[in-house]
């Protein structure tokens, strides 16, 4: 299995090809002119200033660097001990013989490209050669024609193994007058490198757009006929188009219609290839009319609008324009999403008369989909039983096409048009975030890792698909709405939220939401993903707001309302109670956090006025309660039916190993699966064209199982309790009341659950390297559609210190006040003198929110002393379901070192290791003790009856003990204790071993 776990998938392989390419870069130019001309060039001119711009202004990297000699023979000593690419020789007004130079200078450096920059044309006799000169051109104080002529080089250097090698397109440049050159061919690759970034912002992002500039066609120029019409033989198969003068050198000789022939033999050879005659005599429009050929006149004002209108409309760079028979305009596209849009409507006979003209692929080429391209310019409509299969033979490729060039890759939203179906969206600059950064990293490790999706071919393994908004929003926010205040002011939560609702929202950011509302129509979460959240070591899991909007209004306006207020809200939480009193407890400042924001797809499906998956859960590579012949290493997961907030909350669930799942530890007999199997779930509450209250979890409603007994998922999940034989049915076909356990799923593998889950982590634990948690859910259908696994959050567990090793002897084990044999992390301490005791003789479940607020005022005494403490009572610590545990949040007990969970012979419930609460204890250190009921567990009430009570509430003791107690926990046998300090009177006294 180790040897699967690669990096390396499609669109790694894909974009690697393009690493490839351009290999042989000009990084030294080698300048020789007179100190005149050197001054004018830099001082003047500024060439060194301007080449760097026009580079970083065209997003080109690394622009080369000119070293100037002012003689030859300065020319010939650097080149003894540097490496130059090129040399670029300027004549001294004494006319010194440029030509013998470039001689001198390639019998030191055979081989080594030399140009001639002049102020005016230097004229060689008619058949003379140029001697040592490669290409001249004349020069007009223009830094633009550097750069052409680096990139002209470029071209020339690397067309041989890209085209070869990728398939990368060329077009031939036929113009022998330095002049016309030194001004055609620099407007020509600025159009070409803005027309290929323009496209290049369709679907990718910045790192894909600098490294597909490279796939860019190549310009490669003749001067001759017979050069020209060598450069179509040789590489016939990649011209995009070809741009002709017409008078330039035939048999050594000026022919007057050398380009007009040259193009209608390319004509006759390749009737799709775009052609230019470009003349500084306005009559040889009508020659050009004959062959036929676009025609641009050279002297013309609005030279640089025509070769735009030539490289946009002709050789693809544009909008992919379709055309009647006429010529008409009759619908355009901009991207492959909309071209496969268009393409359904379009009439038969325009279809195929594109396809004809290879229009289609030439289009592709444009935009460096090569392989694309290739597919689809050999298809012919013989090759096709009607026309109709021949268009939808097209569009699936498209489609294909679409989905995996997007797959693991940050795409830059465009609101111009946006394809709906790509995975991973970004508004904004800035960072993503934590948890946006897991998800990111989800979808490119299911990409990469193309087994697990051939392994568990009878399951979808996906993320759903996701919008972020990066942190540059949240610092617009703030900044325009004067804000970051908030970071230390003592406000409430409900202030906040106010404060927020009521600010100003970033113009540019509504305008793109709007685009994008307007495409997706199905329930969104709006969540948050700050830049602490989901770190490594301090995570914040859980902390901030998540908000589900339905998006279901017919009103757009409405939506993006309702859209708006979630992200002000998500942002607002950044300055919440639990978050600071959390960044205060890991030392971190407030004022440096920042949130993202993610908008995603909510994963379910709709069921008469409510929208849930049919399973979610939180799957971790670790379990840190083992249970039977479970191991750590095994992991767990907790599953509910519906939407997952009861998971996440610590509601009543199914917690089960995905290496048995078969063994249920809540369950071992008919009474216990009863009263621990899921009941109610929660679902979100769709709009149906009404106002919505996006506040808190008011669109989630707690809904009974019993009310839905007729919908899939309860069908496809349920077991039936059956009363009169005294047991439950592994079924929910037959009559009787109905329960969750999953029996279909975790006994009968009627979906592969548990084996899709032991991959998915194996590889995240891989990838992230350690211990993972992640959130899933699952769609089932019962329409012969494959079962969806939704990955829909990925985050590290926090590290386990397992180096430091802690040795809990026997002596340890008999002076103990409390044992746990399910203790978590891995630690040695003795600074703790405070417990904060829920008596076990005042405890009333009913009572539990009241016991939270009576801890949450002893915790902040405690905080302000600054005295960590040992907080133990019963139940599950944390809980939203007050009915489980004591139902605390972090600023109630912010304070704490430890926690103990107890159990009373009313409240016995199973740890909920997927909860955040429970993931917030393992990032910041806090020990947890479980101690149930069981032999190998103690608790010794009477030790903690005689401790000395610093105030007593109506359910909760603040106890101080004389001397700190010893606290240790075993991380590799999960074995914990606590000690009264040694040698204190307590010490061996009222431990276990009395």
């Amino acid at each position: 299995m180790e040897s699967r776990l690669m990096f390396t998938g499609n669109q790694g392989r894909k974009f690697s090809l393009y690493h490839d390419l351009m290999k042989i870069k000009v990084k030294e130019i080698l300048l020789i002119s007179s100190p005149y001309d050197a001054w004018v060039m830099e001082e003047d001119s500024k060439i060194s200033e301007r080449i760097v711009s026009e580079y970083r202004g065209l997003n080109l990297s690394r622009p080369p660097r000119l070293t100037w000699v002012s003689n030859i023979d300065e020319a010939l000593e650097i080149l003894e001990s540097d490496s130059f690419d090129l040399v670029i020789i300027m004549p001294h007004l004494s006319n010194m013989d440029c030509f013998d130079m470039g001689l001198r200078i390639k019998e030191k450096v055979p081989g080594i490209p030399v140009a001639l920059l002049s102020h005016r044309q230097v004229e060689v006799a008619e058949g003379g050669v140029l001697g040592g000169v490669d290409r001249q051109f004349v020069w007009s104080g223009d830094a633009e024609l550097l750069v052409a002529m680096v990139k002209n080089l470029e071209d020339l250097l690397n067309v041989e193994h890209d085209t070869l090698s990728v398939g990368i397109r060329v077009i031939i440049v036929v113009e022998d007058s330095p002049r016309y050159l030194a001004s055609f061919l620099p407007i020509l690759y600025k159009e070409l490198v803005r027309q290929t970034q323009a496209l290049l912002e369709e679907g990718l992002n910045s790192e894909h757009r600098l490294l597909t500039m490279r796939a860019r066609p190549k310009i490669i120029t003749a001067q001759t006929y017979e050069e020209a019409l060598e450069l179509f033989k040789k590489y016939g198969p990649y011209i995009l188009g070809v741009i002709s003068d017409v008078r330039f050198p035939r048999n050594g000789k000026l022919d007057g219609s050398a380009g007009i022939d040259l193009l209608k033999e390319i004509k006759v050879n390749r009737e799709d290839i775009p052609l230019l005659l470009a003349s500084n005599e306005p009559a040889n429009e009508s020659r050009a009319v004959e062959i036929p050929a676009y025609f641009v006149d050279k002297n013309s004002p609005d030279l640089m609008s025509e070769v735009r209108n030539f490289v946009t409309e002709h050789l693809g760079f544009g909008d992919f324009v379709f055309r009647d028979l006429e010529e008409n305009e009759i619908a355009r596209a901009s991207s492959l999403y909309s071209l496969e849009k268009t393409l359904r409507n379009i009439p038969h006979d325009i279809f195929i008369r594109h396809c004809e003209r290879n229009d289609f692929s030439r289009w592709f080429y444009a935009r460096t989909e090569i392989r694309l391209a290739n597919k689809i310019r050999p298809l012919k409509d013989k090759d096709f039983p009607n026309i109709e299969a021949h268009r939808q033979y097209m569009m699936s490729l498209i489609a294909a096409r679409r989905t995996r060039r997007q797959q693991g890759v940050i795409v830059s939203f465009n609101p111009k048009d946006f394809d709906p179906q790509t995975e991973f969206l970004k508004i904004g600059s800035g960072s993503l975030g934590g948890k946006a950064r897991g998800l990111a990293f989800i979808q490119s490790m299911l990409n990469r890792n193309s087994w697990i999706h051939e392994k568990h071919s009878e399951m979808k393994i996906i993320a759903p698909k996701t919008l972020t908004i990066g942190t540059s929003g949240f610092d617009d926010f703030m900044e325009m709405n004067s804000l970051f205040y908030l970071a230390s002011a003592d406000i409430d939560d409900k202030q906040v939220a106010q404060l927020f609702s009521d600010a100003f929202f970033p113009g540019w950011i509504e305008a793109q939401l709007w685009a994008y509302l307007k495409e997706v129509k199905y329930p969104l979460s709006v969540r948050s993903s700050s830049l602490l959240e989901d770190a490594q070591y301090q995570a914040y899991a859980g902390l901030y707001s998540t908000y589900m909007i339905p998006n279901d209004n017919a009103d757009l306006e409405k939506r993006l309302e309702q859209l708006v207020s979630a992200i002000k809200l998500v942002w607002a939480s950044t300055y919440y109670r639990a978050p600071k009193s959390f960044s205060q407890r890991v030392n971190q400042r407030t004022d440096e956090e920042k949130m993202g924001v993610i908008i995603q797809q909510v994963a379910g499906q709709q069921y008469g006025d409510y929208f849930f998956p049919a399973i979610s859960g939180v799957g971790q590579s670790y379990n840190y309660y083992p249970f039977g012949k479970m191991k750590p290493e095994h992991g767990v997961a907790t599953i509910a039916m519906g939407i997952g907030k009861s998971v996440v909350d610590g509601e009543q669930c199914i917690r089960f190993s995905p290496r048995y799942p078969n063994i249920l530890p809540q369950c071992p007999t008919l009474a216990d699966s009863l009263k621990n199997a899921q009941t109610r779930f929660y679902g979100l509450k769709l709009d149906r064209g009404q106002d919505i209250d996006i506040h808190g979890d008011a669109n989630l409603e707690r809904l009974n199982i019993a009310d839905f007994e007729d919908i899939p998922p309860v069908r496809m999940l349920a077991s039936t309790y059956q009363a009169q034989e005294g047991r439950i049915r592994d079924t929910a076909a037959i009559p009787g009341p109905k329960i969750i356990l999953f029996a279909p799923v975790l006994k009968h593998k009627s979906i592969p659950l548990s084996a899709v889950l032991k991959d998915v982590l194996l590889i995240a634990e891989k990838g992230m390297g350690g211990p993972v948690e992640a959130e899933f859910c699952i769609n089932m259908y019962e329409d012969g559609r494959l079962p969806e696994f939704n990955l829909l959050q990925l985050r590290p567990m926090s590290a386990r210190a397992d180096l430091n090793q802690v040795n809990i002897t026997d002596e340890d084990l008999k002076s103990a006040v409390c044992i746990s044999n399910h203790a978590l992390g891995n630690a040695e301490k003795n600074d703790v003198e405070d417990i904060l005791l829920v008596r076990p003789d005042s405890f009333d479940v009913a009572k539990t929110r009241e016991i939270a607020m009576e801890i949450s005022k002893m915790n902040g005494k405690l905080v302000a002393m600054k005295r960590k403490y040992i907080l133990s009572g019963p139940g599950r610590w944390g809980s939203a379901d007050h009915w489980l545990g004591i139902p605390v949040e972090w600023p109630d007990i912010s304070g704490v070192s430890a926690i103990v969970e107890t159990s009373t012979e009313t409240l016995k419930v199973e740890p909920s290791q997927g909860s955040h609460f429970f993931h917030n204890i393992t990032t910041l250190g806090i020990n947890y003790f479980m101690v149930s009921d069981k032999e190998d567990n103690f608790m010794n009430w009477e030790w903690f009856a005689k401790q000395p009570v610093i105030e007593e509430g109506k359910f909760v003791s603040h106890l101080r003990v004389p001397v700190s107690m010893v606290l240790k926990v075993d991380g590799r046998s999960s074995q914990g204790v606590i000690l009264p300090a040694k040698g204190s009177s307590d010490y061996c006294l009222l431990g276990k071993g009395d």
